[in-house]
């Protein structure tokens, strides 16, 4: 039989995976390098040259997405049906092995499973059962708990609380909800992981069938395991399967949803003779790009390592731009699409920007719908149409206007405040008979007693916040009454309540609310209706959030977190926000295992582009409601200089001389003095304090200046508002 098409279009380290001995075997396959492609053919040769069954192969992956087009190549390549092969993510996998065998796994033949906001129902549920008040105990605090807890493969029967009061606490809402699931039929999403591995476990006959039947098992994303998912694999290879595992510890991004790299690590010792093959020759971007990532990534420590490569060019040099502030970044951002497209020819589909925090995409849409480019939010949400951002909105317009009925009913029980649906159904009721507002309504009930002590004492204590969030405010500059409406609403201690990235990013998320109305200014037909200045801003956030981002295959830029941007690429990326204290992120930089995370991330983001690298920093930035003077990345700084070009819009391009000095290296300029300032000369600055000129820009109100500070480094600064005495 010739087979030789099987490996004919693959490279000689592809081919050596691919026509492996079957055995155990990790395949560190770096990004771009054709991981797929690899796993398809091996397939295929496990059927072709070593005789498998389709019936005996068992491949799983992380997505739906991944998983459907695995089988969409074995089909085109085999050229026989594989309908009797396994193929599906862990959480497909485990949902079919309940559904064929659910008495042994104690579940009802209908059993259905939980979405994450069916679970936070039952969750609550439990709570109120247990007349747990949630301001102290948040629902969606105990969701993660339980989920975390299922992740580790642990039940509530064998935690302990080692004598802590809240641990006690949440390991008694586990059992209670647990318990709840069991009555109603229901599974989650983690339960199914932990329900499929218990019930192979505790059936050695069933555990026999699937190990004897399943002799050949894939795992693509390997890096992305957690500790449940690696048992689970551990126990179904057991001593007569061979596991044949792709991945890349360089892209072990997920630690803080359960993803455990010392899975990957640990492959050696948990399975005998584990040969490792790599793939590192690269066939996405172009040898500058790969040679950024090879200098970040070899900083980590703890890695197997691995060095990508390509065949083709060096290509484009990456380019750094350094912005006054994050104003300018996105304006930088903007231009550039547009002169990239009109000069190269390139579609907006082409662009994608990426970004360590949600909170950075506002200030990028906006200048993107100011330029007319149409974006998209891949995989989220605009800035306006998050919840957080809904909720302390809803608190801003319920301010101007008390009848606004959908404003009442978004805040009037977030946080909660003990006013529940039964209340709530009463105010409704009271209010479509008086044909009034619930506003109003809630007034009455309140007045008249309609309500249970507790109820109405509830209702009154929101009716009063709000009335004393509205006193004195009219003096107040727009920030400083968003911020205020937020503090006081207790939004930002609700949110904080939230435990993970989730919680941190929705706080960070309101701090940029702030940093939005610092900046806002109203259009003109605003000004035209005399409109005041909270009302603007109303006005103009929900007409950002109510002008629809495009549809996915629409033309448009693409916008994304660096995690979101895994598994993607594009000609072009830009990179924005590379500082220190946002990227990499400052819960990070001073926990050396969170660190190499956060490197592993700069390492994805780089690996995105396949043509051109655009990094992105400022000087001045104002994020989360608070001002920020940032260093440029430690991440942008362990590239080499001669990987990179420093561009100043409107003046081109210049190679860096040196990186440890921050890119302190001037621009050469047709004049030596600005502003009666001369290059060399002594200054001093009323925040940075004594420094030197070395540098001018532009001319005019548009003047900067670029002092190297004894004691703050290097900073570009407009001439016009720094105010600098010479010395």
């Amino acid at each position: 039989m010739d087979v030789s098409y099987l490996l004919d279009s693959l490279n000689d380290a592809q081919r050596e995976a691919v026509s492996s001995p079957v055995e155990h075997r990790l395949v560190l396959a770096g990004a771009g390098s054709g991981k797929t492609r690899v796993l398809v053919h091996r397939i295929a040769w496990l059927m072709r040259v070593e005789g498998a069954s389709p019936f005996g192969v068992l491949a799983v992956t992380f997505t739906n997405k991944a998983a459907a087009e695995m089988r969409v190549r074995l089909d085109s390549l085999l050229g026989i049906p594989i309908s009797g092969m396994w193929v599906g993510t862990f959480h497909g996998i485990a949902h079919r092995l309940l559904r064929t065998h659910w008495t042994d796994a104690n579940l009802p033949k209908t059993f259905q499973i939980l979405d994450s906001e069916d679970q936070f129902r039952i969750v609550k549920r439990v709570h109120k059962a247990l007349e747990l008040d949630d301001t102290r105990w948040p629902p969606r605090q105990s969701q993660w708990y339980i989920n975390g807890k299922k992740d580790e493969g642990l039940r509530p029967q064998y935690l302990d609380d080692n004598g802590d009061f809240q641990e006690r606490k949440l390991i008694e809402i586990y059992q209670a909800y647990e318990a709840s699931c069991q009555k109603s039929g229901v599974v989650d999403f983690a339960e199914l992981l932990l329900r499929a591995h218990e019930l192979l476990r505790d059936s050695p006959t069933l555990l026999a069938h699937y190990q004897n039947r399943f002799r050949h098992i894939l795992v693509d994303e390997f890096q992305d395991t957690n500790t449940l998912q690696y048992a689970w694999l551990r126990l179904l290879v057991g001593k007569e399967g061979k596991l044949f595992a792709v991945g890349d510890d360089d892209q072990s991004i997920y630690g803080w949803r359960g993803a455990k790299i010392e899975n990957i690590q640990r492959l050696n010792e948990d399975f005998s003779n584990v040969g490792v093959i790599r793939l590192e020759q690269n066939y996405r971007s172009t040898s500058n790009i790969l040679s950024a990532a090879n200098a970040i990534i070899e900083k980590n420590e703890n890695r197997m390592g691995k060095k990508l490569w390509t065949a083709d060019g060096q290509g484009e040099p990456i380019l750094l731009y350094r912005a006054l502030n994050e104003l300018d970044e996105a304006q930088f951002v903007a231009e550039r699409i547009q002169k990239l497209s009109e000069s190269e020819g390139y579609s907006r589909n082409d662009f994608a920007l990426l970004y360590r925090s949600n909170a950075q995409s506002r200030v990028l849409e906006e200048a993107l719908i100011r330029a007319g480019l149409p974006y998209r939010i891949y995989g989220g949400l605009r800035f306006f149409e998050r919840a957080e951002i809904k909720d302390a909105m809803a608190y801003l317009r319920l301010l101007k206007n008390r009848d606004d009925d959908t404003s009442f009913e978004r805040v009037v029980n977030t946080p909660t405040r003990g006013i529940g649906q039964r209340t709530l159904d009463i105010i409704r009721t009271i209010a479509r008979e008086q044909v009034t507002s619930m506003w109003r309504a809630a007034q009455f009930v309140v007045a008249e007693n309609e309500l249970t002590a507790r109820a109405g004492n509830a209702v009154k204590v929101f009716l009063s916040l709000i009335d004393q969030m509205d006193e004195g405010t009219d003096s107040l500059l727009l920030h400083e009454r968003v911020e205020q409406t937020i503090q006081q609403s207790g939004l930002i201690d609700h949110y904080k309540k939230e435990k993970g990235e989730k919680g941190q990013t929705r706080v960070e998320n309101l701090g940029e609310l702030v940093t939005a109305a610092r900046y806002f200014k109203p259009s003109d037909d605003a000004e035209e209706t005399e409109m005041d200045l909270l009302d603007a801003f109303l006005a103009h956030a929900a007409l950002e959030a109510g002008e629809s981002q495009s549809e996915p295959g629409d033309d448009c830029v693409q916008l994304m977190t660096l995690h979101s941007a895994k598994g993607l690429e594009f000609p072009v990326v830009f990179m924005c926000g590379l500082e220190e204290g946002l990227f990499p992120h400052k819960r990070s930089s001073m926990e050396p295992r969170q660190l190499e995370e956060e490197r592993r991330l700069c390492y994805v983001g780089v690996t995105r582009a396949r043509k051109q690298l655009i990094l992105c920093h400022t000087e001045h930035r104002r994020l989360y409601g608070e001002d920020h003077y940032p260093q440029l990345s430690r991440f942008v700084r362990e590239i080499p200089d001669e990987l990179l070009e420093e561009v100043r819009q409107n003046y081109g391009a210049v190679r860096p001389s040196s990186m440890n000095s921050a890119f302190n290296s001037p621009i050469k300029k047709p004049s030596s003095q600005i502003g009666g300032l001369n290059l060399g000369q002594s200054v001093s600055h009323a925040k940075f304090g004594s420094g030197v000129v070395i540098n001018f820009e532009g001319d005019g109100n548009h003047a900067r200046v670029q002092v190297n500070f004894d004691t703050h480094g290097c900073k570009w600064l407009v001439l016009a508002y720094a105010k600098l005495e010479t010395l």
